[in-house]
């Protein structure tokens, strides 16, 4: 960060606020949040990138500002695009615009994209990357991740107990959370691009694994980790597929043997993806990339069990953790733990986590989590 001015850090904060408007419209394309200002320090025009395949941000804040826009200087939360694609270069549209100065929180990582700011260098325009703005770096990251890995957008969520078991010991987990936390878990299934949960969990909970009860910006692919395919055929996630598209990963190897299973899921509407296994456990890298790859995939909202969960920890996948503790105590030592398959000798042995955001919702606390190490 150089030259930065006072008020630089506030418009870059208003810009990530309005970034995160577009979650469930933008993905694939990155989370953009755009805010002009005048010459006088006043907001003359704002936008965010609303939908995949619509007007950027840069955009819409400019048809916003109007002739306001000549002069201005532009806060932007990731470098404007160089590239044409299904809109046009937005760097393009600053320099067209007259503006005299643009900040951005993050440089674009994509080879298509990239060089937005050096092309407005070139045409007398004050740029500046401005690094002090957390909330504007991160609302990119799953896109930033995406393009640098391969990799979707990782988060894993559950609802547990104060002392952190997430059933009990007869596999009993409804409801751990208030009413008011599952609508914000079936809010966030409306808007990632799909939801993964293992076989124990369709075996123990019959889970639909759809949005209900709000307003959808996305309908989520299902996907289900299921090494044998053993789901039953009149499971619900199997006989729903009116209500939305199923996939389930399986070892490879079963796709080749001799049971009707797979022909018999393949009939009712459910795509197999069969992915390499070692010692019984399922490549799950290999599983999100091809879940990236093939069915451009941005977002996943995990919700399994302990075995699952371990498992995506483990192989250090996860990027991001949604936990819902409940004012409830078990205290049973046969109650299911929120993660397991893991080995800790040592208290600085686990795998620590940044706590990016608590609040109470009506009892509940609600924990977000940011993994550094995700990512494969």
């Amino acid at each position: 960060m150089t030259g930065c001015r006072d008020d630089d850090l506030r418009y870059m904060q208003m810009a990530a606020r309005l970034a995160l408007r577009g979650h469930g419209g933008a993905q694939p394309n990155p989370l953009v949040g755009c805010v002009v200002t005048s010459s006088h320090n006043e907001v003359v025009g704002w936008g965010y990138h609303r939908r995949c395949g619509g007007p950027h941000a840069e955009i819409q804040a400019l048809q916003r500002a109007g002739r306001r826009a000549a002069k201005a200087t532009v806060y932007l939360t990731l470098e404007p695009c160089n590239h044409t694609g299904r809109t046009g270069p937005c760097s393009e549209a600053l320099i067209e615009a007259g503006v005299r100065r643009v900040v951005f929180a993050r440089a674009d990582p994509s080879a298509d994209a990239a060089g937005g700011a050096d092309r407005l260098r070139n045409a007398g325009i004050e740029t500046q990357l401005l690094t002090n703005c957390p909330a504007a770096i991160a609302v990119s990251d799953p896109f930033v991740h995406r393009i640098k890995t391969g990799l979707p957008w990782v988060v894993a969520k559950w609802a547990q107990t104060i002392d952190g078991w997430i059933a009990t010991r007869t596999g009993n987990s409804r409801w751990i959370s208030n009413d008011r936390s599952r609508r914000m878990v079936h809010r966030e299934r409306g808007r990632v691009d799909a939801i993964m949960t293992g076989i124990g969990t369709v075996l123990a909970d019959d889970p639909l694994l759809t949005a209900r009860n709000v307003r959808k910006r996305r309908v989520a692919l299902r996907v289900v980790v299921n090494p044998s395919l053993a789901v039953p055929l009149d499971a619900r996630i199997v006989t729903s597929l009116d209500q939305a598209p199923t996939i389930m990963i399986c070892d490879e190897s079963v796709l080749g043997s001799q049971s009707d299973k797979p022909a018999q899921l393949r009939e009712r509407g459910i795509e197999l993806l069969g992915v390499s296994a070692a010692g019984g456990s399922l490549d799950l890298t290999e599983a999100l990339r091809n879940l990236s790859q093939r069915y451009n995939v941005s977002t996943v909202l995990v919700e399994a069990g302990a075995g699952l969960l371990g498992d995506l920890f483990r192989r250090r996948l996860v990027n991001e953790a949604w936990v819902f503790v409940a004012p409830t105590l078990w205290g049973d030592e046969q109650a299911s733990p929120c993660v397991r398959g893991m080995t800790v000798r040592d208290v600085t042995d686990g795998l620590h986590l940044e706590l990016h955001d608590a609040r109470v919702r009506s009892g509940d606390v609600v924990l977000r989590y940011g993994v550094p190490s995700g990512g494969g």
